[in-house]
């Protein structure tokens, strides 16, 4: 990149904070003031700024995106198992989906102002990390109710950002809990990281590929069994989405033995 382009990326980069900022406020500010109304119209009302975020990045920085296997969304609740790369990823993914979202997140967010004080209203699954090992049963009594009322549950199953060309080992939250509710997995791939790096200020103009695997059963599986399935998927697709980034195949790390999420 040139410092032409950089610096008219760096032009285009703060525009969008100040665009986001100005955005999220007033948002921010209605979904509080409506959070006695129905959870669904507060859900609505709150992923219309999903929506702006997004329409802002693709016209302001230049972050298109596209969708392939949008035939693999099942009709009914299941666990969404994306990548993540970006900010982007949690801005899309709402803005896009056609049913309704919870996402898995600590209770700290709720700390951030404006947007973390709207985001407490909406009844998202939100748990407590100092509980350790507890929190998994937090995630599975809010889930369970969420996905018997429809919902798509979201869980990072890396449980952060990752550049791209890397990842820590999967986490298995989310697989524990498809398998404790009888729910179907499906894996996501994206390369939101080429565009939106994590952390970073500048965003690049780009496309995003979305890619949506077809749905994991669980009967009869543990997810021992499913686990290795849902990350062997999405890290193979990661390397046909940006090969750029990998020197080879995906080959399978096992966990220790001893070691549990």
């Amino acid at each position: 990149m040139n410092l032409a382009s950089r610096a008219w990326t760096a032009l285009c980069s703060a525009v969008y904070l100040l665009f986001l900022v100005m955005t999220v406020i007033p948002y921010a500010l209605a979904v509080i003031a409506w959070s006695w109304r129905p959870q669904d119209e507060r859900y609505w009302l709150a992923t219309g700024w999903c929506k702006i975020a997004i329409w802002g990045a693709r016209w302001i920085c230049g972050i298109r995106w596209r969708i392939e296997g949008r035939e693999n969304l099942p009709a009914g609740p299941a666990v969404l198992l994306p990548k993540h790369q970006s900010a982007w990823d949690t801005l899309w993914l709402p803005a896009t989906m056609p049913r309704k979202l919870t996402f898995v997140y600590k209770r700290e967010l709720h700390r951030v102002p404006f947007f973390g004080w709207a985001f407490a209203t909406l009844g998202m699954i939100n748990i407590d990390r100092s509980k350790g090992q507890t929190a998994f049963e937090q995630v599975l009594e809010q889930g369970t109710a969420h996905l018997r009322d429809g919902w798509w549950i979201v869980i990072f199953p890396e449980g952060t950002r990752t550049p791209p060309g890397s990842n820590k080992r999967y986490k298995t939250g989310g697989v524990r809990l498809a398998v404790r509710t009888d729910m179907p997995v499906v894996p996501i791939a994206l390369n939101s990281g080429e565009c939106w790096p994590r952390k970073a200020f500048l965003k690049r103009p780009g496309e995003v590929t979305v890619s949506i695997g077809a749905p994991i059963p669980i009967a009869g599986r543990t997810d021992r069994e499913i686990a290795p399935l849902v990350e062997a998927w999405i890290e193979t697709e990661m390397r046909r989405l940006a090969p750029h980034r990998y020197s080879g195949p995906y080959e399978a790390v096992p966990p220790p033995e001893s070691e549990s999420d």
